[in-house]
């Protein structure tokens, strides 16, 4: 039919005390995006 299809986007923000994004998820998937988060808060 012509169309493009991308798939789904899933996209996480991580925003400190002072109200601004810090970081940002864009390649997770949802059974692990703890992990992720909980590595990249390890690393700081």
């Amino acid at each position: 039919m012509g169309k493009i299809y991308d798939g789904i986007h899933r996209l996480s923000f991580l925003v400190g005390q002072d109200g601004k994004i810090s970081h940002l998820f864009n390649k997770f998937k949802t059974k692990d995006h703890h992990e992720v988060v909980l590595n990249h808060l390890k690393q700081d």
